[in-house]
């Protein structure tokens, strides 16, 4: 009996399990069988590892051999676990000392001449390695940049199966073979922001994405084709702060898993941007897919922007997956053998026609459509959808007297944005909030000062049926935004009334 051992890391959602590679060889006829709850990916790694182990010249073991992934219970998938469950055969077979494997982490796909093929999913699978007191990992080369910024990890990146064999004293030939090259997923790719300076007018718009910026509020703006929504909206990155530490790694380990990472740049220190089109489905939007589900645009945009242009031509199936994470910045993707869990803390961005032809605000054109028309097309947006976002306003077509003047560029105004931010640092210290966005309605108002008609205009809404008790929450969160914005430590009642516009799309309550 001869048994090799040796370490791998599954994961679910974002989170890794350390797992341990057994391989036995018994006297029997020859046979391959792989147990522990690997999935069809998985299961194709015994042709895979026999055909990488024999073209790198080293003996295949003519016995039986099972190899075990521990705990079984863990339900195991992708080719991550090649490598590992190859070293661990050779292990078994004794072709190098089984014991020098025994405690190293092994990463990574093997093609059918001996290279090793980048994963995905390699920075939250050595930061759990390591987490385990496991910080010896050998990944393949590709992705040795991305595992080697975790810290603690001692990584090791080989281009072949021969060159990790040749690490722990097997003999066998290093063959010259350029590194596999990853396969980035669609998204990867990131793309400079514009700046604000480039969109003329529309100052009511500019300060709300402003207020959305500073107090991490979602936004909803409504307007003619052609008056700059879509301008607005990929610009509000780039008012956003750096990401800090924590959150880098959070948002690098769900574009690892995605496969949209490039390591080249580091950790991911800007605040991510997604746009996807209004054909995506709802798992492309919120995550899923055949096997280990994998996150969609709204866990890619967590601690960034999702953008959603032309909302009203997304299907509703879509619009209404977005309620859950809105509300408690997390996806959860159910699935028969378990759930995964990807963070999607995102700042929401809709832009819209206000009707199917897009003359009905601020064009001067006569609206062709129908009301009933009218009230079918912007009806896609669900209403209890509407009620969390905290900014509606609506961009009017811009006239010709407002393109004179220079207008603020995005430095200026990331510069205000930066001083909220920190004023809403300093306040939330300690809790589990970050910004105004996040806060429950109660605090809010347990921090108000000691006028009691402060929010007179909020309290009329909610009488009138105008707002709800959650938009009421709302217009309170913006108000402490409007306030931080001025430098005021607690809102005045102009401050209230300028949330209630933001609130309404200027129509008061």
């Amino acid at each position: 009996m001869a048994l090799g051992r040796t370490r791998a890391v599954g994961l679910v959602g974002l989170s890794g399990h350390v797992v341990e590679v057994e391989a036995h060889l018994a006297s029997a006829l020859p046979a391959f069988v792989l147990v522990g709850l690997p999935d069809a990916s998985l299961a194709e790694a015994r042709d895979r590892v026999r055909a990488a182990v024999g073209s790198t010249g080293l003996t295949w073991p003519n016995r039986r051999i099972t190899v075990n992934l521990s705990p079984a219970a863990l339900p195991k998938a992708g080719p991550a676990f090649d490598l590992a469950v190859a070293v661990s055969v050779l292990a078994a077979s004794e072709a190098f000392e089984p014991d020098r494997a025994a405690r190293v982490v092994h990463l990574g796909e093997l093609g059918l001449d001996g290279r090793l093929r980048p994963v995905r999913g390699v920075l939250p699978a050595v930061a759990a390695a390591v987490a385990a007191g496991l910080r010896d990992v050998v990944v393949p080369e590709a992705d040795a940049a991305e595992a080697a910024l975790v810290p603690g990890a001692r990584v090791v990146g080989c281009r072949t199966l021969a060159h990790v064999a040749h690490r722990y004293g097997a003999a066998v030939l290093l063959p010259d073979v350029p590194v596999a090259p990853p396969v980035r997923a669609a998204g990867g790719h990131r793309r400079p922001p514009g700046d604000l300076a480039d969109v003329l007018g529309q100052a009511e718009a500019r300060g709300a994405v402003e207020v959305a910026a500073a107090g991490g509020h979602h936004l909803l703006l409504v307007g003619p084709p052609g008056a700059g929504k879509t301008m607005l909206a990929s610009r509000l990155p780039g008012l956003l702060p750096d990401l800090d530490e924590a959150e880098a790694v959070e948002v690098t380990a769900v574009h690892s898993v995605a496969g949209t990472f490039d390591p080249e740049g580091g950790l991911l220190r800007r605040p991510p941007y997604e746009d996807p089109h209004h054909t995506a489905t709802p798992a492309s939007i919120i995550g899923g897919g055949s096997g280990q589900p994998r996150p969609g645009a709204a866990s890619r945009a967590h601690r960034g922007v999702l953008f959603l242009d032309e909302a009203p031509e997304f299907p509703t199936a879509v619009l209404q997956t977005l309620r859950q994470p809105l509300e408690h910045g997390e996806v959860v993707v159910h699935r028969a053998a378990g759930a995964a869990r990807y963070p999607a803390r995102f700042q929401l961005v809709l832009a819209a026609n206000p009707c199917p032809c897009g003359r009905a605000i601020g064009t001067g054109l006569a609206c062709s459509c129908r009301s009933l028309e009218r009230r079918r097309y912007f009806g896609k947006i669900s209403g209890p959808l509407l009620d969390r976002v905290d900014v509606q306003v609506e961009v009017p077509a811009v006239r010709r007297a407002e393109l004179v003047g220079a207008a603020e560029s995005t430095a200026t105004v990331a510069a205000r944005v930066a001083l909220a931010r920190a004023a809403q640092a300093a306040r939330w210290a300690g809790t589990p909030w970050r910004v105004n966005g996040e806060v429950p309605g109660r605090v809010l108002r347990e921090r108000l000062g000691p006028d009691a008609d402060l929010l007179d205009l909020v309290d009329q809404g909610v009488d009138r049926g105008t707002l709800t008790l959650r938009g009421a929450d709302r217009v309170l969160r913006l108000a402490w935004t409007v306030a931080d914005l001025a430098g005021r430590a607690a809102p005045t009642r102009d401050d209230v009334g300028r949330a209630v516009a933001l609130r309404t799309r200027g129509q008061g309550t």
